[in-house]
Formats: structure tokens, sequence, C-alpha cells
């Protein structure tokens, strides 16, 4: 008699499953993220007086949101889009004088006093989307190997034909001209 075991699921597991969990494009993940940094640096501005330290604390998990929420297909763009969306959301905070030049050298200057908060979101939306791709490629894998369309799923039917097809019809097989029998013996011909 055999016995199941099952495995109860534990309560966090169970509450961030509850989540939502959308699934977004590469330019919808960027949008979200700018759109998001925007919002929280005047949020920022109004209620912190232009916190750099509350600002980098939220781009963080804006940062991890977006790899986490960027569709499989799209994951190469999280760390990308993620530095865009700073530097939308720093303008807010930026400080700069009245003037375009003076806007874009507060920009500037916030960009380069921020770096640390920038590098560190990028590395957290690179390191979620790298897990996810890599957790992606193993389950393909073994996917494909659980069909039997491995490498070796694939040569074992074709050597079971070539064995079973007479030694006559391969010596029958037409061989390019010019092509030697070391040509022949290195790509073998298809019954």
């Amino acid at each position: 008699m055999y016995r199941v075991r099952v495995r109860s699921v534990p309560p966090v597991v169970l509450a961030l499953r509850r989540f939502p969990n959308p699934r977004l494009t590469g330019i919808g993940a960027g949008l979200f993220a700018s759109l998001t940094m925007f919002v929280l640096a005047c949020v920022d501005r109004l209620l912190f007086d232009s916190s750099e330290l509350v600002y980098g604390l939220l781009f963080l998990p804006v940062s991890a949101l977006t790899a986490l929420w960027v569709r499989p297909a799209d994951l190469v763009t999280a760390p990308i889009s993620v530095p865009i969306a700073f530097a939308v959301g720093v303008f807010p905070i930026s400080g700069g004088s009245e003037g375009f030049g003076g806007q874009v050298m507060g920009l500037v200057t916030a960009l380069a006093v921020h770096a640390g908060w920038l590098y560190g979101g990028t590395l957290v939306a690179g390191f979620i989307a790298t897990v996810r791709k890599v957790r992606l490629m193993r389950a393909r894998r073994r996917y494909v190997l659980a069909q039997g369309r491995g490498p070796a799923g694939e040569r074992a039917p074709r050597a079971a034909a070539a064995a079973a097809a007479p030694a006559s019809s391969s010596a029958a097989k037409p061989v390019r001209a010019g092509a030697g029998t070391a040509a022949a013996a290195r790509r073998p011909q298809r019954p």
C-alpha cells in the first residue's frame, strides 16, 4: 500500500500567491518603472523635501517588481529599463535652477550623486532577471528531456533506421561531385 505525502505550503508562500502577478512586455515594464518612480519622486518632494535616501530606498523595490513582473520573453529589458526609470524619476527631486541649462545640470548632478542607488537597483533587477532566466532554461531542459527529444533521443531513432536499412542502399546513394570519401564519412546522408 502506498502512502501519499502531502506537503503543506508555508503561509508566506500562500500570502505571496495572493499578490497580483502581471506579465508586462518590455515597454510596459519600462513604462511601469518610469511612471512609478516619477510619482514616488513627486511624493518624496512633497512629503520628505526631496530626500535622496527615501528616493533610493523606494527605487530598490520598484526595480525588483519590474524584474519580477516582466514577461519571460522580455527578461533582458528589465535591467535596461530600470536605470531609465531612475533618471525619469530623479527629475522632480534634482533641484536644478531656472532655465533649461540649470535643470539639465541639476539632473546630471543628481544622477552622479545617486549613482550608488542607481547601480544597486540595476543589480537587483539584473540578478532577479538572471535567476528567472536560469529557472526557465532548466524547466525547458527538463521538459525536452521528459519528451525524449534530447540529444540522445534524436540520435537513437536515426541509428536504428540506419542499422535496419540494407548495406546496398547506402552504397547506391549518390555523392556530390568533388566530395571524397572523407567528406561522405563526415556528413552521413539521410535515408
